[in-house]
């Protein structure tokens, strides 16, 4: 590499405002450069310091433990590496996006002892990091004790396997984590289905060496767990071959597609009886599931994990005048969403395309909401007919969030809600803009129905208006406001 490429592939090497941790060991590369050391030493020494994996402060505190609480709860360790380019990024986002990986490993059940980046144009063919950061990679892990290497990128197989044969552990990518908390949270039938595809979807170009690296690097022992990467379809799966998975593949995306008709009943009754629909979506542990309780008024457990929410819920709620409407609880959304979930989730997102009306939660306390907005609108935006239902911004956990917060938030999205679904505050007013921008029964129908038509008459109730029932010998004389959809049911059940 030339020395203008090596400059440019470097970062700067001073105070980082506290970031990166102060007592990082300056981990030098020892592949070639010789030359440059002699003529250039002290700008090379410079370079180097520059290039070093760096330490992201925060990633590795892990408090003491005593022995017997050690072999008790084995958890599995994990290292996190990254790779950024001024090219493509800052070093603030590559830092945060390293960060968001922590919270993705502990909620796949995993210790994170340490988190490094690593500054060069691209990442090495190789071994993503290049040879001699490998080695001194793998020298933290020892040092570490960690069990297994978590690349924040996606890594295609070769490039994993010369990782894991340099450090001689475990290595897996961000969409093996991703997948893996998706086959811990998955409940539903369908749920499940769709996280098995979309491993077996991802496991197939990667099954060379595949079970060997598993078996022999297994990860956290709990309850004989082989740790990240490895839970969903299970170890004799993994070691299936070609022709096998693609079998199952197509045994899976026909049973999803069987799945689908139950899933279309359910929406096309709610659009025949009348009921509006909200659909929440946002980042992942924004607070969706909690807002959508503190919106209906559920007591419906909410844990506070990522991916938390994966099977579409759906809540119905009373507006202030008696309008039923209903809330669509979606699952949550994250940078980089592996291809492989999107697909087989698209059936759960569709849901959001049915909806009357969205509510984008996001999380206010975090440090870049602007970015989690951004990142959820890629996805939508490739949901088709999304473009034109109308939105509302709810910042929610204002019980987190500073002064200079909320200001931001109030001068960047004036029209956003400031909510919180632990206090409750702004809570009633978000209610109350929903409830007035979902679609009013503006029908006026006066017909005679038959005594036989109960069901009707009760979904008029729920759903529209009545003014007056006047009970007939020859039926019952109905006049009320409703919906196009229920007015059409009424003109065609009307006596003549």
């Amino acid at each position: 590499m030339s020395q203008e490429n090596d400059i440019e592939q470097s970062m700067t090497a001073g105070d980082v405002g506290g970031v990166l941790a102060d007592q990082s060991d300056v981990l030098l590369d020892t592949d070639g450069g010789e030359h440059f050391r002699e003529t250039h030493d002290e700008q090379w020494q410079e370079r180097e310091s520059r290039n070093a994996l760096k330490h992201v402060a925060g990633l590795g505190e892990i408090q003491d433990v005593t022995e017997v609480e050690y072999r008790k709860v084995r958890l599995e360790r994990v290292v996190l590496v990254g790779v950024w380019s001024s090219r493509e990024t800052t070093q603030a986002a590559a830092e945060e996006s390293l960060r968001e990986l922590a919270a993705l490993a502990e909620t796949a059940g995993a210790v994170v002892c340490d988190g490094l980046l690593q500054h060069r144009i691209k990442p090495d063919a190789a071994t993503y990091v290049g040879s001699g950061k490998a080695r001194e990679l793998a020298g933290i892990v020892a040092q570490d004790e960690a069990d297994t290497i978590v690349v924040d990128d996606d890594l295609p197989p070769s490039q994993r396997r010369a990782l894991e044969d340099a450090t001689k552990v475990k290595v897996v990518d961000r969409t093996a984590v991703i997948l893996d908390i998706f086959a811990q949270h998955a409940t539903s039938r369908e749920g499940k289905a769709q996280v098995e595809l979309a491993q077996l979807e991802y496991m197939l170009p990667r099954l060379r060496g595949w079970g060997g690296s598993l078996s022999r690097q297994a990860g956290g022992r709990a309850a004989g767990d082989a740790g990240i990467g490895s839970r969903g379809p299970g170890e004799t799966k993994i070691e299936m071959d070609r022709r096998v998975i693609r079998s199952r593949i197509a045994k899976l995306r026909r049973q999803i597609a069987q799945m689908a008709p139950a899933r279309d009943v359910k929406r096309g009754a709610r659009r025949r009886f009348g009921l509006p629909t909200v659909a929440v979506v946002g980042y992942t542990n924004a607070g969706k599931s909690s807002l959508t309780n503190r919106l209906t008024g559920s007591a419906e457990l909410v844990e506070n994990a990522l991916f938390a929410t994966l099977d579409t819920a759906v809540r119905r709620a009373k507006a202030k005048d008696g309008r039923l409407y209903a809330y669509v609880d979606t699952v949550g959304f994250v940078r980089r969403l592996p291809t492989q979930l999107i697909e087989a989730f698209k059936s759960t997102l569709e849901e959001v395309a049915d909806a009357d009306l969205i509510v984008h939660v996001v999380d206010g306390s975090h440090p870049d909401p602007f970015s989690q907005i951004d990142a959820v609108n890629d996805v939508l935006s490739d949901i088709d007919g999304v473009e034109t239902i109308p939105t509302i911004v709810a910042f929610n956990k204002a019980d987190r969030m500073d002064d200079a917060a909320r200001e931001r938030i109030e001068a960047l999205k004036p029209e956003a809600y400031i909510v919180s679904a632990f206090s409750g505050e702004g809570v009633d007013a978000l209610r109350e803009h929903v409830e007035s921008m979902l679609s009013t029964p503006n029908v006026h129908v006066e017909a005679l129905l038959p005594y036989t038509a109960g069901s009707l008459m009760s979904r008029v109730r729920e759903y529209g208006k009545v003014i007056n029932v006047e009970y007939r010998d020859d039926g019952m004389m109905l006049e009320a406001e409703v919906d196009d959809q229920l007015a059409a049911q009424i003109v065609e059940q009307a006596i003549d």
